[in-house]
């Protein structure tokens, strides 16, 4: 029986030399991939109580709509800034070479909501670490972090995990 990692393509010395690029696309274009991912993610949240699935952008948005689907509740992005056209409340957040901002809109939440933040991939942890801040500010309780990939050498899981965050992903890659 196949596992998710046999849809997952790695590019070498993407998008610099020394990086294994790990490639969910191929997932996504299988049809027994993409429901394989989503079913193993939804799995951990079963008979919990969930309000809402928060997808971080983008490649998050696919699977975040999915799940949401899946577990028959909400959906809500959180993008880049400058990209939603509501009243918005923004987070900033330090990239291997630079900072960035992501925002969510100021409605989207309501306090004491179950949210489950999802993305295909945890690296560092800086794009989840931000997006929680902005749900938290909401008032939002965070039930827990899915993804596709783990990338524990980059430490992202041990960030999430000090917040008290729960995590689950579907498969780890050691490196970067």
């Amino acid at each position: 029986m196949p596992s998710v990692e046999d849809y997952i393509r790695t590019i070498p010395d993407f998008p610099h030399e020394g990086i294994m690029f790990r490639d969910v696309t191929t997932l996504f274009a299988d049809p027994r991939g993409f429901r394989m991912a989503v079913d193993q993610m939804v799995h951990p949240y079963a008979g919990r109580r969930i309000d809402k699935v928060v997808g971080l952008e983008a490649r998050g948005f696919i699977l975040g709509g999915a799940i949401a689907h899946q577990l028959s509740v909400g959906f809500v992005p959180i993008r880049k800034a400058g990209k939603l056209p509501g009243k918005v409340i923004a987070q900033d957040y330090v990239l291997e070479y630079g900072e960035a901002t992501v925002e969510l809109h100021d409605d989207a939440i309501t306090a004491g909501e179950n949210i489950l933040v999802v993305d295909d991939l945890l690296a560092t942890g800086g794009t989840a670490e931000a997006g929680i801040k902005l749900i938290e500010r909401l008032g939002g309780e965070i039930v827990g972090c899915a993804f596709v990939i783990d990338l524990p050498d980059l430490g992202g899981r041990a960030r999430l995990e000090s917040m008290g965050i729960e995590i689950e992903a579907l498969c780890s890659y050691s490196g970067a």
